[in-house]
């Protein structure tokens, strides 16, 4: 068995299910793409996933994208390896079925929502900086359509009523998870599964750094709690401590790049 996990920083997809490795204690090669260099769109990575998006698994040549199935290719693929509490994904219908719930919302309701003011602040800088011959030539080296737009999008900047609707959108899951708290320890229930996973890597990680307009402490006080439990797991601290090579000024998900 090899499993190999293409990825760029511990943050927002790459951490997604660099997570569930660490929690499942699995043997895994890692391999670092530097997105400030635009590795993913280079041929040797397109070959690998023709999207031209980290994270990627190569679990003996065969190749899985996109972090929620990912996760769950993970929980197929290896049952037997867990975290000593519970297993990342509930083993009973109804604990599946709420884990999937969040994780869907998390990824049609959040993911995106975060990314906008990601993308707004920290690659707006970076492809305003490239000149615009060489980023003309970096557009057609795209393999996605959406992928290209999005990225002419932050050269150009995002339009002030997009981040209100985004913003309205992140504060509306601050809320809805929150509420969620108020009822079970984790967000499908009293055991910790990849719903935690997906929230706490796209958002609720670092909403309090990205947004303090949203007064997260005063505002969703069981969210913070629930974040620090996270932080607390060995599994996530040393999923955290992978490679970052993001320059200072542009560490979007610490909130020093406005």
């Amino acid at each position: 068995m090899a499993l190999v996990y293409y990825h760029a920083e511990p943050a927002a997809n790459s951490l997604k299910s660099m997570i569930p490795l660490k929690e499942k204690g699995l043997d895994f090669t890692s391999r670092y793409v530097d997105l400030h260099k635009f590795e993913q769109h280079q041929p040797w990575f397109v070959a690998i996933n023709p999207e031209g998006q980290v994270p990627v698994l190569d679990h003996d040549g065969t190749i899985i994208t996109h972090t929620t199935v990912i996760n769950e290719y993970l929980e197929d693929a290896f049952p037997d390896a867990q975290p000593a509490d519970a297993p990342l994904r509930p083993r009973d219908p109804v604990g599946a079925a709420r884990m999937r719930y969040w994780n869907k919302f998390v990824d049609e309701h959040v993911m995106n929502h975060v990314s906008m003011h990601g993308w707004h602040r920290m690659v707006g800088i970076i492809a305003r900086n490239i000149e615009n011959g060489e980023f003309e030539k970096l557009l057609e080296n795209i393999p996605l359509p959406d992928q290209r737009k999005k990225w002419a999008t932050a050269r150009s900047g995002f339009s002030d009523s997009d981040l209100a609707n985004a913003m309205d959108k992140i504060a509306y899951a601050v809320d809805k998870v929150e509420r969620q708290l108020g009822e079970t320890e984790w967000l499908a229930g009293d055991t910790y599964t990849l719903a935690d996973i997906n929230f706490y890597a796209h958002c609720g990680m670092m909403v309090e750094r990205m947004f303090p307009e949203l007064e997260i402490a005063a505002r969703a006080p069981r969210l913070v709690a629930w974040r620090d439990r996270m932080t607390a797991r060995p599994a996530v601290a040393a999923a955290l401590a992978g490679e970052d090579r993001t320059a200072p000024g542009l560490r979007t998900w610490t909130g020093h790049a406005r």
